[in-house]
Formats: structure tokens, C-alpha cells, sequence
């Protein structure tokens, strides 16, 4: 794991200024990388790659990096880990390809693997996160890769005669050449979702990457060419594939998902350094530390965060799980003041505008954990891949139900929840909760009247999952100069082709952006700020390629979802230990914007700050904050998103 960054200038340069300014970007990523770094160049062709390291797996020297390949055509410089990369070794040796090994990274692995089969065929076999540059010293070319769903970032664009690219903004925005322009488009996009959906960035000019995607420059580009990336896999065809070959047999299922789980989590405990796991004691955590605990012949590290507000408290469960299983378990109770010393980081950590509030307890558990192991396995995914969030349980069903409704009777009803003030409608719900069964039981049942109330009025399926994923129904409103973009490549829905079962459809989006841009990268940048690196296993190839099989009965049943991963997990916790409502990892933010967070809020939405900045429609932004101060209406994720896009400017706007 690791931060890397290079550029090529086409024609060639003067080596030490390619030194120099590659230094300077990777200076810039110390922080994923702190334990050694590296630049190698080419200067007659203009050649510059350069890495920050966080040893994982060969501490030695043989495993530093820029890596370059035995035969001497290629080298790399690679952020992730491959998990099966043994076993590619193994493949190598068994058909006469391989090196005279050096050292046992993964790096010189993936470079074997290339000089064998060449780079496409090297990718398909690969199973783990990465994003790296790898230079063709014989075809001299550039190419720039990255796993298949983006667990590893990648952003990359032209700096003056330049091309650029690292493993965030910041190290791009330390060339001296760097002088991009806001992408308003970007902004209005960020303010809909909370995060800028790929391949755009918040600057006009440099892009993200796509997931299993990659991309090739020549030595000889022309400054300013922006060749289009390759896919080298695609969760759609794995998707509508596996519609014609649905799994039939529950209990095969059910083992078969446990059998590709546990070796999952065997490739992803492979580290020379201390490994642990996030265990919030949700489905997904309880899951993978369950089989992380099954395999390991001493007690797992394992942590929480937990916070005062009871229905913001996940540690109490997480404890209740790590003593039944036994593991080694650390937890830290976080108050207001500890979580909110975490905001001002925030721009500095995400470097474009990024709002999903978690962010603060993922970068607080990733802190915690530092303090104790290098490497952490996450839950994450899980939802995605299996149908554990309420639109998936829901979104069908209530699709089909409203669609009986005339549309203005649907709008009437809409607008009559959406004035409900969200106190009032949490009282009434909470005076429900006793005599609901426990499948209808929500925490913060307010914020699901007012989301209820919003999607009364949406057209069709993919109008009800674009209200669902929307924090701002209508962003060129709100950003000024606005343009919403008829597609991103983010939207999803928009881009699939065919009949789908609607399960299928929904997860399928969510994976493809809210997962890959939001999820991912939260927390990449959470973990990373403090030289943490965390692991997905629910996101090997094996285990997500078997969930496109899964029929829908066997993600969602009897108002509940993920039931076939609940049916791996009751193998090692008791079901009255796991089955309540959902939480999510969440912050109370409503409270906090209008107590402890509210002088630094009310400081960056001044109306003169707001006209000075120039982001954001001052009017909109004053109405919002003055109804969500008063309780009339809860608006805190989208403040939240306002507010994070006006201490980026802060931040970066000199930058660009």
C-alpha cells in the first residue's frame, strides 16, 4: 500500500526538474506512504514515476519500488495489494515464466505477470485493490490502471506540457504548472450525490480514473490528448449474465457463499505487518471478523467507535459480538468536541468537495485501529452486493404499490409529509415502535417521513432511485451557474440496457457509483490519512461474480435484507445477536449543526461569504439553514453538502 504519483512530458526533459517535481508530489502523499520513498525517470523520453511507501508485504529493500521487471522493459510503481498473487506465482513457475524471484511482493509478481501474458491478460487474472503506472520501455507507453471497482484511487491530466497523475488531487496541485478551473457541472453533480461521480473531478481538465478500466499514453502524445480508457471487466455483463444462471438451491448458496467468503478473508490476512478488523456489530463486520476469528489460531484485533447518543451507538452491539467471538476488542467513546476536532482536516484529507458525514467516525475508527495494527479488513460492500439497504428491501415493492396512485394524489400526499417537521414525526413514530413488528422498526424515523415524502412524487423506477440517492433534487438551483449534466457516468441508471430483475437493477447502480465513488473512497482517504490500510473482502472477484448469481429471494425476504449473508452469519452468532434496524455509521448531525457545529456553519454560509465565494445561491442557502435551525425542517446532509464544498474552497480554491 501506498501513494503513487509520476508524469511524462512528450519530447522529454531535463532530468532534474523531473526529480524535482516528482519529489515534490509524492511529498505531498507522506502520509499514505511513510516509510520510504522513491522516483525513477527516463528523462530523454520524459519519464517520471515516483511512490511513497507503506510497507506491507516484503519489508526489505526488494520490495521498494519504482519496481522495474527482470527483463529491464518495464517499470512500476503500484498502490494495493493482490491477494492471490501466490498463486499467480505458482502459475508462473508451473509455465517456465518466471523471474529469478527477488523478494515475495506482489509487485514483482504483477511485473512477471506482464512480461508473461502481457498487460490485459495480467489484469483478468489479478484478484485484489490497486491502481498503478506502468512504463513499456520497448513500446514506450504509459498505462495507467485500476482495480475493478475502485478501492485504489487514480486521477490524472495535463499540467501545462505535462501529464500528471497520483493517488490524490494534492499531489497533481504540487506541480508547478498546476492551474486548473471549477467544473461547475462537477459541483452541481456533488451537490445531488454528496461526492462527484467518475470520471469527473471537481477541476475541469483532470479526471478520475474509472474502475476496472485502463488507460495509455504514448511517449510522443500530443500535450492535452485525452484517450479514451478500456474496460478489462465489467459488473454489468457479470450482472445480466447471471440472470440465465441464477443459483436454485438456498443451502448450496448458503455454504457456497461462506466457502468463497473464507477465502476471501485467508488472501486478504496475508501481511507481514499487524492485521485487524472494523467491527461496527452490523451484518457485514460481524460476517467478515466471524471468519477472520474461524481461521486464526490467537484472538483478531478488532474495533469500534461508539458515541453518547443511543441512537447513533453502534459499540454496545459490536462488544456483545467480539465477546462472543472471542476477539481482542478495542473501543473508543467519541463526544461532540472529539469528533468535530476531525471537520477542519476534512478538505485536506478528501481534497474535492466529499460529503458523506461518515466520513468522521470512519476517519476516527481508522485512527483508533492505527495505533495498534497497519492493515484493517472492512464490512464494506456487503450491502451492495447482497441488498442490505432500505431501498433495496423497499424500493420494488413501493414502486409498484405507488404506481397505482394518480400522479397528482401522489404529489398532494408528498407534499403533506415533506411539511411534517421531523420532531414531530419522530414522537409519532417512536409511539408506534412498541406494536410494529420489528421488520417495520427504522431509526431516525423522522428523516424516512421526510424521504417518503420526496419520493411520493417520483416518476417510474429509475425517477424513485435518482429521488432516493439525490440530497438535492434540484443542484442547478442551488450551485450558481449550475449545469446538470443529462448523463454521468456516475447516474447509473441511465446507462442500463435490458430488462432486469429490479433488485438486480438497484444494487447493480449502487455499485457502480455510490459504492466505487462514495463508499470506497471514504474510506481510502479516512484510512490513509493515517497510514492505515484496509481491505474489502467481500469485494474479491470470486465472492462478487457469485452474487450476480443470487437470486432476488435470496438477498431480500420478509422485509429484511442481505438474508443470505445472515444465513453465513448465523453459523457463528446467534440471529437475536445481529437482527435489529438498521443504523448505518452515521453522526448526529441534525443536533450538531444546531449546537456545537453551529458558529463554524453559521461563519461559512454567511450570505456575504456565500456572494463572495460565489458557489452557492445565498438566498437558497440562508432559507435552508434558517428552516433547519428553527426545527422546522431537517436539512443537515444537505447544509452538510454546502458546507463541505465551502471549506474546500477555503482550502484549495488558491490551488486552482
Amino acid at each position: 500500500m501506498c501513494g503513487i504519483a509520476g508524469l511524462l512530458t512528450p519530447g522529454g526533459a531535463d532530468e532534474g526538474r523531473l526529480i524535482g517535481t516528482v519529489e515534490r508530489m509524492t511529498a505531498a502523499l507522506a502520509h499514505r506512504g511513510p516509510d520510504a520513498s522513491g522516483v525513477w525517470t527516463r528523462a530523454e523520453l520524459g519519464m517520471a514515476l515516483g511512490q511513497r511507501r507503506l510497507a506491507i508485504l516484503d519489508l526489505s529493500e526488494a520490495g521498494a519500488q519504482p519496481m522495474h521487471s527482470a527483463c529491464g522493459r518495464y517499470s512500476i510503481t503500484f498502490n494495493g495489494e493482490i491477494y492471490n498473487h501466490l498463486d499467480i506465482r505458482a502459475e508462473l513457475e508451473a509455465c517456465g515464466g518466471a523471474p529469478n524471484w527477488r523478494g515475495h511482493s506482489d509487485t514483482e509478481t504483477l511485473l512477471a505477470a506482464v512480461r508473461q501474458w502481457g498487460v490485459a491478460p495480467a489484469l483478468q487474472r489479478l484478484i485484489g485493490m490497486f491502481a498503478f503506472a506502468l512504463w513499456d520501455g520497448e513500446a514506450r507507453q504509459l498505462t495507467l490502471a485500476r482495480d475493478r471497482f475502485g478501492e485504489k484511487p487514480l486521477f490524472y491530466g495535463w499540467s501545462g506540457g505535462d501529464l500528471v497523475f497520483g493517488s490524490e488531487l494534492k499531489a497533481l496541485a504540487a506541480h508547478p504548472d498546476w492551474a486548473p478551473s471549477l467544473d461547475r457541472a462537477a459541483l452541481t453533480a456533488f451537490m445531488r450525490y454528496s461526492y462527484v461521480p467518475a470520471p469527473a473531478t471537481i477541476w475541469a481538465g483532470v479526471r478520475k480514473l474509472p474502475a476496472a478500466s485502463v488507460v495509455s499514453f504514448a511517449a510522443d502524445a500530443a500535450p492535452g490528448a485525452w484517450p479514451e480508457p478500456q474496460p478489462y471487466w465489467s459488473l454489468r455483463d457479470r450482472v445480466v449474465a447471471g440472470q440465465e444462471n441464477r443459483i436454485s438451491s438456498e443451502q448450496d448458496a448458503i455454504r457456497r457463499l461462506e466457502q468463497l467468503l473464507s477465502v476471501a478473508v485467508k488472501r486478504q490476512c496475508l501481511s507481514d505487518v499487524p492485521l485487524g478488523a472494523f467491527l461496527s456489530g452490523g451484518v457485514d463486520s460481524s460476517t467478515i471478523v466471524a471468519l477472520m476469528q474461524a481461521q486464526a489460531s490467537q484472538p483478531v484485533r478488532t474495533f469500534s467507535i461508539g458515541f453518547a447518543e443511543g441512537g447513533y451507538n453502534e459499540a454496545e452491539d459490536a462488544r456483545r459480538v467480539a465477546q462472543h467471538l472471542g476477539t481482542d476488542h478495542t473501543e473508543l467513546y467519541v463526544d461532540a468536541r472529539t469528533a468535530m476536532e476531525v471537520v477542519p482536516k476534512l478538505p485536506r484529507i478528501y481534497d474535492e468537495p466529499f460529503a458523506d458525514s461518515s466520513q468522521i467516525p470512519t476517519h476516527l475508527v481508522a485512527q483508533l485501529a492505527r495505533r495498534h495494527v497497519t492493515v484493517a479488513l472492512s464490512g464494506d460492500a456487503g450491502d451492495e452486493l447482497f441488498g442490505g439497504y432500505n431501498r433495496h428491501v423497499w424500493g420494488g415493492a413501493l414502486q409498484a404499490r405507488l404506481g397505482r396512485l394518480p400522479m397528482p394524489l401522489r404529489r398532494a400526499i408528498g407534499a403533506a409529509l415533506g411539511a411534517i417537521a421531523p420532531e414531530p414525526a419522530e414522537t409519532i413514530l417512536k409511539a408506534l415502535q412498541p406494536v410494529l413488528p420489528a421488520r417495520l422498526k427504522v431509526r431516525h424515523a423522522g428523516d424516512q417521513v421526510a424521504k417518503l415524502g420526496r419520493i411520493m412524487a417520483a416518476e417510474g423506477f429509475d425517477g424513485l432511485y435518482r429521488t432516493l440517492c439525490s440530497i438535492d433534487q434540484d443542484p442547478a438551483r442551488t450551485v450558481i451557474g449550475g449545469d446538470e449534466r443529462a448523463s454521468w457516468a456516475g447516474d447509473e441508471m441511465r446507462q442500463l440496457a435490458g430488462p432486469l430483475d429490479p433488485l438486480d437493477r438497484i444494487t447493480l447502480a449502487d455499485a457502480l457509483s455510490y459504492l466505487s465513488d462514495d463508499i470506497l473512497q471514504k474510506v481510502d482517504r479516512a484510512a490513509m490519512a493515517v497510514a492505515l490500510e484496509t481491505r474489502v473482502p467481500f469485494l474479491d472477484k470470486d465472492v462478487v461474480e457469485f452474487s450476480t448469481r443470487v437470486p432476488a429471494h435470496m438477498k431480500v425476504r420478509d422485509g429484511r435484507g442481505k438474508w443470505l449473508v445472515r444465513q453465513v452469519l448465523y453459523h457463528h452468532v446467534p440471529a437475536e445477536m445481529i437482527d435489529r434496524p438498521k443504523t448505518g455509521f452515521s453522526i448526529p448531525l441534525d443536533a450538531w449543526l444546531r449546537g456545537p457545529l453551529k458558529s463554524w456553519a453559521a461563519d461559512l454560509l454567511s450570505p456575504a461569504r456565500l456572494q463572495r465565494q460565489g458557489l452557492f445561491d445565498p438566498a437558497r442557502v440562508t432559507r435552508m439553514f434558517d428552516e433547519h435551525l428553527s426545527h422546522r425542517q431537517n436539512h443537515s446532509y444537505w447544509l452538510w453538502n454546502v458546507l463541505m464544498a465551502q471549506a474546500w474552497h477555503d482550502e484549495w480554491a488558491r490551488a486552482g
